[in-house]
């Protein structure tokens, strides 16, 4: 009893402190001071790499403008273009988002709402989180093995339906995570309320549930683009072209340039101009950062605005 109540004490006068804005400790102070330096160290990087970007890449932005953004790719510098890694990214895009957003937000359902807290369940959760910390690299070789050669003949081999299935399995992990914590941290007396007046189980789901814990899901899909968009080395094994020049066939029906044409992606284009000794070419690759960063930036801008539309209602 006594051990109570000096604990309770102590936890109230803690509290009073804090609210009074007095310092518990010396170590709590070194502690804050330690995190705000490594974020200051942090920001102070990405603004550097940032400046330096936009200086080198800017003047190639300016002299050539949108002709820049619609060129082909050429192995003269004065003449290359990024539309064909743009329409790749944003292919392999709409197969991460087609993939990973039924198959994880479904998963994560089946795991919070219907599976039972047993030993299998524990070891499939844990399993999941260790999957989406697995370098990206390891993906590329499972994309390989089994879209690539296993299964090519339906994939087309070195297509963008193997690309996307690549980065697809690379981030249904993070998926799968963060709808798990968004569907959490529904408060349950929604889904009692819902149970109190006839619902069942799936219509106390999609009705309760699933709106409350969409903003969060959308928030996940954003890291998840964020993740994928940017990716390069799965691409590289999943059969995405590291070339200055490769031609598309222009007359090729949609499904013809998805499952059979030759595709690169924006990712793929940086890297490989990168390796280029020629300084034109340093230039193109900062002026393709800087458009990759900008088409980032409004892929996650429109996750974004899902995400306050849902928020509002």
């Amino acid at each position: 009893m006594a051990l109570n109540t000096l604990t309770h004490e102590s936890t109230s006068t803690l509290v009073r402190e804090r609210l009074a804005g007095k310092k518990t400790s010396a170590f709590d102070q070194l502690v804050a001071l330690a995190l705000l330096l490594a974020l200051l160290s942090a920001l102070a990087v990405l603004i550097v790499l940032l400046a330096d970007v936009v200086r080198k890449g800017m003047p190639v932005l300016t002299d050539r403008g949108f002709e820049f953004v619609t060129g082909r790719l050429n192995p003269e510098a004065s003449e290359a273009g990024i539309l064909q890694g743009i329409m790749g990214s944003l292919a392999l895009t709409v197969f991460v988002l087609v993939i990973a957003f039924p198959v994880g937000v479904g998963a994560a359902i089946y795991l919070e709402e219907y599976a039972h807290d047993n030993r299998v369940t524990r070891i499939i959760q844990a399993n999941i989180r260790n999957l989406a910390g697995v370098p990206s690299i390891v993906y590329g070789l499972l994309g390989l093995a089994v879209f690539v050669k296993l299964l090519g003949g339906m994939t087309g081999g070195r297509t963008v339906i193997s690309g996307g299935l690549t980065l697809g399995v690379l981030v249904l992990p993070i998926m799968i995570i963060t709808t798990a914590e968004a569907i959490r941290a529904v408060p349950q007396a929604l889904r009692e309320a819902s149970y109190g007046v006839g619902a069942t189980q799936w219509e106390t789901i999609r009705h309760q549930v699933l709106p409350v814990a969409m903003p969060a899901i959308l928030t996940g899909t954003v890291l998840t683009i964020a993740r994928a968009f940017g990716e390069s080395a799965p691409l590289l094994l999943a059969g995405a072209r590291l070339s200055l020049f490769f031609s598309n066939s222009t007359d090729a029906g949609l499904w013809d340039l998805v499952s059979s044409e030759p595709y690169t992606a924006l990712p793929i284009v940086v890297y490989n101009w990168a390796r280029q000794p020629q300084k034109e070419f340093v230039e193109l690759t900062a002026a393709a950062i800087i458009v990759l960063l900008i088409l980032l930036l409004a892929v996650n801008a429109g996750a974004i605005v899902l995400r306050d539309r849902y928020e509002r209602r």
